[in-house]
């Protein structure tokens, strides 16, 4: 074994294969033995690919070229097909916004006005497409429409709510569905509407996923208990709170699509549930039962698909890639559809630990990662470098799925910790609340106390700490850059620097958001981290997509004057055919061979 200092291991896993090797794999759909699901392949340049593996295992891309399945409703699009038997495929065209059948030929079947379409559902007598519309205006409107699958006009269906989701016709016509309004954001608020009435939800509690019982109740997922539990509700509100229990059945909604769980053919469900990271599980609704379903994954992206009794999801391990999975609940084999890479050079990949720490409002969540390389040892006396890692969202968390990226930077003896402050979703709404008002406050101090941790419990050199996050994550980065001196070095990916730049250039999903996150706008300026940078400001990276509606490239460019004028060291990157998280093999190679030359300049070390 190799003695040399943390950062100068040398690694096999390099930038270029982490940018690669990565196919990303969404929203699986199951009909009978075939399997259909959304793909971006290294190759592609970001675009989003329809897949399908039929009976025979074969499996072919199924839009032809031109097209591309990804919807823009809300910004952050979702699940942008819907595979039809007998019929074809009906998928959202990213260039134009259309919706169009493919079957011998891709036919339009929406009009050429720029209007957005999400959040498929089939209709009950099977000839339209009920969906989410989305259309420019100011404010935007959004309706639920039904789109008829011979062509022909688009009907309104629903207009009742600023915003709108989970369409869900019962079998005798019925239309159920959630919405909510501005300002608040769906897990904040939102109703669940059956026809022209509300049934429950509300200020205060949220509601998402309705799946119809009967042709008089329904299911439906409640924060209500202060955890987002199923319910049984019928149509004149009447609710029975179905397992009881201090976990999650569901995520926030950020992208629309994706269900939690589903309806079996004996009556149970199949659920997502757990604390910080969701399993696969059978639940009985008579009983409140619950028992987990075994498979080699740990924890499930919240959308599933089901026919019969065989299931589709993405699954996640900490010693498995990312994978399409196709679970056959009699007889427990789980079948890998389409893994995201291949599990190449496993053993300099590093052990996930979930821990804990306490702060001055409570406990603090988080992954730890420490250096790991078979061969190479630090030397003795020496503490490692520790980045924290934080996610975007910021309602978002971090899980111990296996991440090539991370192993990038462990296996070169960086540790990574990666942070569930308070704000994140998996812990309860309690623990998620603790971030209203307080973004910018409560995010930095959990990062502070989880990188005070690390020194008091010896695990990281004090000198040598960093902190990295993308969107609302790098938001954290930069605030905790100009208001802590913890922190020896930031990257920041299309992170907020001013919130007065974000109310007024961000898209209208979020428009609302720092009402509850902040507060009201004479704020904006002390919160911010524009206008705070100081001689005491810690060294920054800034990495930048100039195509982001989310968080546009403005943000970054107000900052870089106020860092040369103080004096801070920092570099700027900036990427032209990327939006909002990149896609193209070339910019994240980039991005990540700038971040570490980045921490080996800062922290005193030279890349192997």
């Amino acid at each position: 074994m190799i003695t040399a200092p943390f950062g100068e291991w040398k690694s096999p896993i390099t930038a270029a294969d982490v940018a690669s090797a990565r196919t990303m794999v969404s929203y699986p759909h199951v009909i009978g033995d075939e399997v259909w699901w959304q793909e971006i392949a290294p190759s592609s340049g970001g675009r989003t690919q329809v897949m399908h593996r039929a009976a025979d295992r074969t499996v072919s891309a199924v839009l032809p070229a031109g097209y591309e399945a990804r919807t823009r409703v809300h910004e952050y699009g979702g699940k942008s097909y819907l595979p039809i038997p007998g019929v074809g495929l009906v998928f959202a065209n990213h260039q134009d916004q259309r919706l169009y059948l493919l079957a011998d030929d891709c036919v339009p079947l929406t009009p050429d006005d720029g209007g957005r379409y999400a959040d498929f559902a089939l209709s009950p007598d099977g000839t339209e497409v009920w969906c989410v519309r989305e259309v420019a205006a100011d404010p935007p409107e959004r309706s639920i429409v039904a789109v008829p699958l011979a062509g022909g006009d688009v009907r309104e269906l629903v207009n009742n709510g600023d915003f709108l989701a989970f369409p869900t016709p019962s079998p005798d016509g019925s239309l159920a569905w959630i919405c909510w309004n501005r300002p608040d954001m769906p897990w904040d608020s939102a109703e669940l509407w059956i026809d022209s009435k509300r049934v429950i939800g509300g200020r205060g509690e949220s509601v998402l996923a309705p799946i119809w019982r009967s042709a008089d109740s329904l299911y439906v997922i409640s924060d209500r208990s202060g955890w987002s539990n199923p319910y049984e509700v019928d149509r004149s509100g009447t609710v029975r709170h179905i397992h009881p229990a201090s976990e999650e059945f569901a995520g926030p909604l950020w992208a629309l699509g994706g269900r939690p769980y589903d309806l079996l053919p004996d009556g149970r469900l199949v659920v997502l549930h757990g604390r910080g990271e969701l399993r696969l599980g059978i639940l009985d609704p008579d009983t409140g039962s619950m028992t987990d379903v075994p498979t080699p994954y740990t924890s499930f992206a919240a959308a599933l698909s089901v026919d019969g009794y065989v299931v589709t999801s993405v699954g996640y391990s900490p010693d498995l890639p990312a994978a399409v999975v196709r679970v056959d609940l009699i007889s427990g084999h789980c079948d890998v559809v389409r893994a995201e890479a291949e599990l190449v050079h496993a053993s300099y990949f590093p052990s996930a630990s979930p821990v804990e720490f306490t702060g001055e409002d409570g406990v603090v969540h988080g992954f730890l990662y420490p250096p790991s390389n078979p061969d190479f040892r630090a030397p003795d006396g020496e503490l490692p470098p520790y980045v924290l890692w934080i996610h975007g969202g910021p309602t978002d968390h971090a899980t111990s799925a296996l991440d090539a990226g991370k192993a990038y930077f462990t296996s070169r003896g960086i540790g990574v910790l990666d942070l569930n402050y308070g704000g994140s979703s998996g812990y309860g709404r309690a623990y998620r609340d603790r971030l209203l008002g307080n973004w910018g406050i409560t995010d930095v101090a959990d990062a502070v106390t989880a990188a005070r941790a690390l020194v008091a419990d010896g695990r990281a050199d004090s000198a040598r700490l960093g902190i990295k996050g993308g969107s609302a994550g790098g938001w954290t980065v930069l605030v905790a850059a100009t208001r802590s001196t913890v922190f020896s070095a930031g990257v920041s990916y299309f992170g907020v620097s001013d919130l007065q730049l974000l109310v007024e250039q961000t898209h209208d999903f979020e428009a609302g958001c720092l009402d509850s996150l902040v507060g009201p706008p004479s704020l904006y300026r002390e919160r911010s981290p524009l206008g705070h940078v100081t001689s005491e400001t810690c060294p920054l990276l800034l990495l930048q997509g100039l195509l982001d509606p989310v968080v546009p490239p403005s943000q970054a460019v107000a900052l870089l004057g106020e860092l040369a004028e103080h004096g801070v060291e920092h570099a700027y990157l900036a990427f032209a055919k990327e939006s909002h998280g990149f896609r193209r093999p070339e910019s994240i190679r980039a991005s990540l061979e700038a971040e570490l030359a980045f921490y080996g300049r800062v922290f005193g070390f030279s890349p192997g």
